[in-house]
């Protein structure tokens, strides 16, 4: 399932909870669709954390504190 396909169903199952409500099965189904999802977002932040890089410029100390854009 890709994510567009993990968004809908994740928001159909919410209009559903909102409308009527959700029997047993999609609650599980819910709770675990909302734990791929930010599993997904997690990795994703993760990964663009690690791209960045500290360097330690002693000329610009003041001005961007050492961050390289």
């Amino acid at each position: 399932m890709n994510i567009d396909e993990l968004v809908a169903r994740i928001n159909e199952l919410a209009r559903k909870h909102k409308n009527g409500g959700l029997n047993q099965e999609e609650v599980a189904e819910r709770a675990k669709l909302r734990e791929i999802y930010l599993g997904n977002i997690r990795s994703n932040f993760r990964a663009q954390l690690d791209t960045i890089e500290i360097v330690d410029n002693p000329e610009h100390e003041e001005g961007n504190n050492g961050l390289k854009h």
